[in-house]
């Protein structure tokens, strides 16, 4: 029922066309009957596009009509936020120090309404400026309810009374908007911290008693932990803003009930008022429930900045599958389309690239690769690594330096699928089949951001396609089959035809850790639920050849005991291994002059790369009781729609991006 009422009034938005004006701004047209629950607001502005916005107060609509309609300009200069009663110290971190100047539709639309006092529910997708829509205001905020912060002050603040909470739902993207927060309040006396997790929480603690705080950034967990430990010395008593980026994301990865928590932490609404802003790229049923509990329904404005014919990422990037024989063929096939990117075939832009693995362990191994590639290919681009396993300064770093690099490659798993946003990515490529239909197109959303170029790449062995069609129906991705290094016959190949590329990745294979080799091994054998002897065939194939190994590494008898199928496949053994880095099965190996000869043969060390189908990935959804339903799972249990229910009538031109059952994939 919900779904349909919110599908009618997207209906009902896309026919609406805005009303011509002299004035370039947004148009509030009267109700003549205040009484109205909501009134559609279009909006006609020089931003390039009309967006929706709906005005849900019963009050401003009967005020409105009093005044016979409020034509309030939408301001769409930074330098002209002085009209809104945004502070000169904030505007000049804007404009001076940051070099801003025109809004973004999500700013533009999104900092009006909220200097008003009203809540804000804004759909606007990431890369589209939505960070800088949501800190103004709240940081406006604080200095307006404390004149004193206006200015750079020796007065230490305290941190047991925080003013505004930003919650985020990754660790980089909470880093991000402190590092933002703190550019636009360099001029003014507020306080800004971060509470992640993976930093260590009493280091923070410290820093913060010391500094103290006003604006507290950080993601579910950790601010849950935080505000629940009464010995933090971190509290919320005066709380005048909280903001929730990326809502959808967060129920995505399961964080429902700390989002419970930490509500029933803060403050009564009722008793101590504050101003909510909630940003989520999508607006399926879940976020509608949890804006239920957020968000003030007597005078909050939805702000739609996506148009109802704007194509999505998925459906708008230029994707292609490409299918190899063997996981021998991965690292070639990459390095063959960085350089025809290089040459130009893809497009004028430099290459920026992100290559997506599955796990941690390949990535790491995929790290080994590319230092020994780079001392032989001396055009490749700058190489970064991203995963789990680096700690939040090591991430940091990294994110940081692909993003001012003008070409380059991020070797990553999927900590970077969402949340992080790379200026100029012109390429995704995804090797093995991903964990699921949304991870690979959180994956692709990396690239053609804010209306940049962009290209997609999934490159997968003949034997997994099958799985690809299942797993990714409804996608205009489409067979490539023109790459020289995916077509290359291994198997059949004679000594000496090998492409140049292959010769290569060989050499820098052969260098790499034994132990690097032995974990990404492990990690491919059991890529699937159950493993099987063609998966086992392929690994050991490629470590053997592209590898130059002599045999396949041994896997640890725990594995063996966790997975006990593996005893019943051929090529599969066993010993205690000692986690060295160098040692073990070295020699051997190479394509078309056998084990132990042709040009490949001999060195000592691992690697490996690829994907199958298991690892990465950010979870379910979470399976509680959701936000204000009374059954289980994603959407909160039932809610019984109502026509004056405010919420209810959150468009959403996609609420559903899943395919029809019937779609059958390109390729």
């Amino acid at each position: 029922m919900l779904k349909r009422q919110l599908l009618r009034q997207a209906r009902t938005c896309r026919g609406l066309r805005a009303s011509p004006s002299s004035i370039s701004g947004l148009i509030f047209n009267a109700s003549p009957k205040p009484s109205a629950s909501y009134r559609p607001a279009v909006l006609s502005t020089s931003i390039s596009r009309q967006i929706i916005s709906r005005n849900y107060s019963s009050a401003a609509a009967a005020t409105e009509s009093q005044d016979g309609g409020n034509q309030a300009g939408l301001v769409t200069r930074f330098a002209d936020l002085t009209t809104l009663g945004v502070h000169p110290n904030i505007i000049k971190s804007l404009v001076d120090d940051m070099r801003y100047e025109t809004m973004t539709d999500v700013q533009a639309m999104s900092i009006t309404p909220a200097m008003q006092g009203k809540d804000i529910v804004a759909q606007a997708r990431t890369g589209t400026g939505k960070t800088i829509g949501f800190l103004v205001p709240t940081i406006q905020k604080i200095i307006e309810n404390d004149p004193s912060l206006a200015a750079r002050t020796h007065v230490r603040a305290d941190a047991s009374d925080v003013r505004a909470i930003i919650i985020s739902p990754t660790r980089e993207l909470a880093e991000q908007i402190g590092a933002e927060a703190e550019k636009l309040c360099r001029h003014t006396g507020v306080k800004v911290q971060t509470a992640v997790g993976g930093m260590n929480k009493s280091m923070m603690l410290r820093k913060t008693k010391f500094e103290g705080c006003h604006l507290l950034v950080g993601t579910p967990g950790r601010l849950m932990d935080i505000l629940a430990d009464e010995y933090s010395g971190i509290d919320a008593p005066n709380l005048q803003a909280l903001v929730l980026d990326e809502a959808d994301r967060m129920l995505d990865v399961g964080f429902e009930k700390e989002l419970q928590q930490i509500v029933r932490l803060l403050p009564d609404r009722k008793v101590k008022p504050r101003q909510t802003m909630l940003f989520s790229a999508t607006i399926p049923k879940d976020v509608v429930q949890i804006a239920r509990v957020y968000v003030d329904a007597t005078k909050f404005q939805f702000v739609q900045t996506i148009k109802a014919d704007e194509a999505p990422t998925h459906e708008r990037v230029p994707q292609h599958i490409v299918p190899v024989e063997g996981y021998e063929h991965f690292v070639p096939t990459l390095l063959e389309i960085i350089e025809n990117g290089q040459k130009g075939e893809y497009g004028p832009d430099p290459v920026k690239a992100i290559a997506f693995f599955n796990n941690t362990a390949t990535v790491k191994l995929m790290d080994d690769t590319f230092q020994n590639l780079s001392r032989a290919l001396r055009e490749l681009p700058p190489t970064y690594v991203i995963h789990s396993g680096l700690d939040q300064r090591q991430r940091s770093k990294v994110a940081d330096n692909f993003k001012k690099a003008r070409s380059a490659i991020l070797i990553s798993t999927d900590v970077t699928a969402r949340g992080m946003d790379f200026p100029n990515v012109t390429h995704v490529i995804q090797f093995g089949v991903p964990p699921s239909r949304d991870q690979y197109i959180h994956r692709l959303g990396r690239t053609g951001r804010a209306n940049k170029s962009g290209r997609g790449w999934i490159i997968v062995r003949k034997d997994e396609i099958p799985d690809a069609r299942q797993k990714l129906p409804g996608l205009p991705i489409k067979r490539h089959d023109d790459l020289v290094c995916a077509t290359f016959d291994t198997r059949r190949a004679k000594e000496g035809e090998e492409p140049r590329l292959f010769n290569e990745v060989t050499q820098a294979m052969s260098r790499v850790r034994n132990g690097v080799m032995r974990e990404a091994y492990e990690k491919y054998i059991i890529s699937n639920r159950a493993p099987n002897q063609v998966q086992v065939n392929a690994v050991n194939y490629w470590v053997t050849t592209q590898g130059c190994r002599k045999e396949p590494p041994p896997v640890s008898t725990r594995l063996l005991h966790a997975i006990p199928a593996l005893r019943r496949l051929e090529g599969v053994t066993t010993a205690e291994v000692r986690d060295d880095s160098r040692g073990g099965w070295g020699g051997g190996g190479g394509f078309g002059g056998g084990r132990g000869g042709g040009d490949f043969g001999g060195g000592r060390g691992g690697g490996g790369f690829g994907g199958g189908r298991g690892g990465g990935g950010f979870g379910g959804r979470g399976r509680g009781g959701g936000f204000g339903g009374r059954g289980g799972g994603r959407d909160g249990g039932r809610h019984r729609t109502d026509n004056s229910d405010p919420f209810s009538q959150m468009s959403n031109h996609r609420v559903d991006d899943r395919p029809n059952r019937r779609e059958r994939p390109a390729f």
